[in-house]
């Protein structure tokens, strides 16, 4: 449990060409500012200008961790090594993100944060036997960094303490390169290095199958707009790609790089989950964040590394089970640049 001393704030790292604000309530990104071609800053994840309205729950998810398990959890309900678990069903008929109070509904603990050019900072929480109806206790930690003028690691680890648990934590920033006041993304392109996704039920459960992309409106192994094809995939995007042809560094595959081009914006993604969650804002309607900006469908796109949807109901997919002692770990890097 977080100290019952700490409060939600707002800190920054700032390292002379890019801005990033984070809040310790659910290790949200509130804003991140980088250069466009003509040099000026824009702020290009969408969010608040406090910390209030993300604790009254007007954020869908906006820049923050998910967890214990991100995306979708069948009928809210497991089992693992014969004790059957169940979650609080708060996407009927599913369970979402971890529940009524996951971890983007929690204040984290300040570990460290280092200022200057490679700033850092570094939250804690401890996640209960119980908690959100999860086994076990677990000890979580996540780092952000700067890693270059423009580009940003994130850190996340966790380790069970007492009963192997179902892990798998996202980073949900919704992502507009031309500015997160500037309208719709389908104007955007995108490049996913997935030769495969995981189709989906009517309740955007994943059916167990993996299938391949060629041929389809999940095409994006080559760069193509968003807007392109989505009216073919019903509301948007929303759906689980299989991370398997990217290029690796540093051990992180290539995941996906994402254009803007009004200001020539580029947002490359590194990440070493398995999948990676590509949603186009379907159900954001009205929202009013940061200086009046109201932000309304397709108004940003997610790019949310992850263990496969609902993995822990389906063999096939890769196991997301962690055992005591064991460390789970999750690194994604994000590198801006103008194209």
């Amino acid at each position: 449990m977080a100290d019952q001393n700490q409060k939600a704030e707002i800190f920054e790292l700032n390292n002379g060409t890019m801005r990033v604000f984070i809040t310790n309530y659910g290790c949200t990104i509130t804003s991140l500012s980088v250069p466009g071609k003509d040099g000026k800053l824009a702020d290009v994840v969408l969010g608040f200008d406090s910390v209030d309205p993300y604790m009254q729950g007007l954020a869908p998810y906006f820049g923050c961790i998910v967890g214990r398990v991100a995306n979708r959890i069948k009928d809210g309900k497991f089992t693992l090594n014969g004790t059957d678990y169940s979650l609080p069903v708060n996407r009927p008929p599913n369970s979402l993100h971890g529940g009524h109070k996951g971890y983007d509904k929690q204040i984290w603990e300040v570990a460290e944060h280092k200022k200057g050019d490679n700033g850092s900072i570094t939250f804690k929480y401890h996640s209960r036997d119980g908690e959100e109806g999860y086994p076990g206790n677990l000890s979580l930690t996540a780092t952000y960094t700067l890693t270059s003028t423009t580009s940003m690691r994130l850190d996340m680890e966790a380790v069970p303490e007492n009963k192997p648990t179902p892990v798998s934590l996202a980073q949900h920033t919704y992502w507009n390169l031309a500015g997160h006041n500037s309208g719709s993304i389908l104007d955007h392109a995108i490049q996913i290095w997935a030769n495969h996704v995981t189709p989906v039920d009517e309740n955007t459960v994943p059916t167990g199958e993996i299938e391949p992309v060629k041929g389809t409106p999940f095409d994006f192994t080559a760069q193509k707009r968003i807007g392109e094809s989505i009216h073919e995939v019903g509301i948007g995007y929303d759906h689980n790609y299989v991370l398997d042809c990217g290029e690796e560094k540093e051990g992180l595959k290539h995941a996906a790089r994402v254009r803007d081009p009004s200001s020539s914006r580029v947002l490359n993604l590194w990440s070493n989950a398995p999948g990676m969650q590509f949603y186009t804002a379907n159900y954001v309607n009205g929202v009013v964040g940061k200086g009046g900006a109201v932000y309304g469908k397709h108004a940003g796109l997610c790019l949310e590394t992850q263990g496969f949807p609902n993995a822990i109901n389906t063999p096939n997919f890769p196991s997301i089970v962690v055992q005591p002692g064991e460390k789970y770990r999750h690194s994604m890097l994000f590198e801006f640049s103008v194209e």
